[in-house]
């Protein structure tokens, strides 16, 4: 089974930047070669994706809460998928998942990491 591990979250003051990291433990699978996309969930609201890239041509999907603050790219060299957050506000506080889907950026998630806690102090 494909274990997801995300790291890289952490508090920060409104307006600052994060970067968040996902691997695949124990080399279960290549994220340079899959279509990764980030979630996160804040308190009493419903799971939400935030961005996504395709395996097909890196072609990268936003939400429009984040669009034009966050990045998500891969670093092939280390075979991760990132997450760069800038400008960040109260409202992107949210445990950040990230998930794999096997059918593309417009699928459901396949596997799921278990989160890493981001919270923004205004």
């Amino acid at each position: 089974q494909v274990l997801l591990v995300e790291s890289g979250g952490g508090l920060v003051h409104a307006g600052g930047s994060l970067r968040l990291s996902c691997a695949a433990s124990g080399f279960t699978l290549d994220l340079n070669d899959e279509h990764i996309a980030w979630f996160r969930q804040a308190p009493g609201k419903e799971r939400e994706e935030v961005a996504c890239i395709s395996r097909l041509d890196d072609r990268t999907y936003y939400a429009d809460s984040v669009k034009g603050r966050f990045t998500i790219s891969r670093d092939k060299a280390k075979n991760t998928v990132n997450l760069q957050m800038n400008s960040l506000n109260t409202e992107d506080t949210a445990v950040y998942y990230c998930a794999h889907k096997s059918r593309g950026c417009k699928g459901r998630p396949s596997n799921w990491g278990r989160g890493t806690q981001v919270t923004v102090s205004s």
